[in-house]
């Protein structure tokens, strides 16, 4: 249910890019933000780093495409909102809080949280979603500055890293617990 919640917006922003506009897709991705921030607080939970940051970036956007205007095209703005997931993602790894972990720390026990992998792991899992971060920037520069690729080109990269990220944030945990024995449900785990 987690990761359901933590790419909820990403998913209605992509979907919404094929049926309407930049404009109304960054807003609604903006408020699918807000609303899992909601969520976190009715349950008693902390705000997420990467909740807020992506309701912001997606707002900021929304708000630069409505009121200036400006000739990002569908291109330029995927390419905004992937540069701007990779400096969140990145960011929490330079202020040594790898947005990972504050998900992992509420879905395990307090004494689990404190074992020294479980802060390695973290930041292991956090910089592969920023390393999906950037191949979906990278492939996305790709197809402006070579408009002859195909359009599927860039959509198979992001696919790939995204589903790469998700498969790596499950299975990482059970490798670090087979190959360094710690306790099982020591590292964090996405269900």
């Amino acid at each position: 249910m987690t990761i359901f919640l933590i790419l909820a917006p990403y998913g209605v922003y992509t979907v919404l890019m094929l049926v309407t506009s930049a404009t109304a897709s960054v807003f609604a991705a903006s408020a699918i933000c807000l609303l899992t921030v909601a969520i976190d607080v009715a349950r008693g939970r902390s705000v997420k780093i990467l909740a807020i940051g992506s309701a912001i970036l997606f707002a900021a956007i929304g708000l630069t495409l409505a009121l200036f205007d400006p000739p990002l095209g569908t291109l330029g703005v995927k390419l905004s909102v992937d540069a701007g997931i990779f400096v969140i993602a990145l960011g929490s790894m330079l202020a040594r809080r790898p947005f990972t972990l504050q998900y992992a720390v509420e879905s395990v026990p307090a004494e689990i949280a404190a074992i020294p992998g479980f802060l390695t792991a973290n930041y292991v899992i956090t910089g592969a979603w920023t390393a999906a971060a950037l191949l979906m920037m990278a492939a996305n520069i790709a197809l402006l500055y070579f408009p002859g690729l195909p359009l599927w080109s860039s959509l198979a990269v992001a696919f790939a890293a995204r589903n790469s990220a998700i498969y790596f944030t499950k299975w990482y945990p059970e490798y670090r617990q087979i190959k360094y024995g710690t306790p099982k449900g020591a590292l964090p785990h996405r269900h």
